[in-house]
């Protein structure tokens, strides 16, 4: 797996945005992420659907490449961390998650996130919440127009439609604007939103290879 990396400026702060589908706050050595989706595949099977669960090895394969290149000292998920509450995939992805016992785990809640008192011990969090607010960074899954400074949030898999005389092609992106950096969707089991985009953004795309502006 090759990270491609580039450096961004948010609010004086340096950002480092990654072909990886997660970005790294250099300030704090913060991993952030968002709509991990643990538990899609397992809840697929459990209705009759036959998936196999190397989707969610991949994206943990893939979490643990950039926790061992950025070597960060926590790691935000900003909503949906599961799928559909408690299944075989969270074991495992508990099981994951026992390898870096000293890397702090901060979870912004999402929608998907139904978690009880006995998962959330399960999970070994070290904070959750609707919202995390951090020297002037609020983190939260879904953008919230009354809400003044600067947001990082998730919740829409932003996508970008590439044309050329051949074909058309959807990525993954993250859209910066003023007030928002919206995260791309760390699972790959996912669907991408081409429509509801923030408007005067800019867009960072990104294939397996390089990440770029648009």
């Amino acid at each position: 797996m090759f990270i491609a990396t580039k450096k961004i400026s948010i609010q004086n702060e340096i950002f480092i945005l990654t072909n990886q589908r997660a970005a790294f706050r250099e300030k704090g050595k913060a991993l952030i992420l968002s709509d991990l989706h643990i538990g899609k595949t397992a809840h697929f099977r459990k209705n009759g659907i036959a998936l196999s669960n190397h989707i969610m090895k991949s994206d943990l394969e893939r979490l643990s490449a950039l926790i061992e290149y950025f070597q960060p000292d926590k790691f935000i998920v900003v909503g949906d961390l599961l799928h559909a509450g408690d299944n075989s995939d969270v074991a495992e992805f508990c099981t994951w998650r026992s390898q870096y016992p000293d890397l702090q785990f901060y979870l912004v809640e999402g929608n998907h996130d139904r978690i009880s008192a006995s998962l959330e011990k399960k999970l070994c969090l070290d904070f959750k919440a609707d919202l995390l607010e951090i020297d002037g960074f609020t983190f939260i899954h879904d953008f919230e127009p009354i809400k003044s400074g600067f947001q990082i949030t998730g919740h829409i898999h932003p996508g970008i439609v590439l044309h050329s005389a051949i074909k058309s092609i959807r990525l993954p992106c993250f859209a910066l604007s003023d007030n928002q950096l919206l995260l791309p969707a760390f699972s790959k089991f996912t669907g991408l939103d081409t429509k509801n985009l923030p408007k005067k953004s800019k867009f960072f795309v990104f294939t397996d290879a390089e990440i770029y502006e648009i």
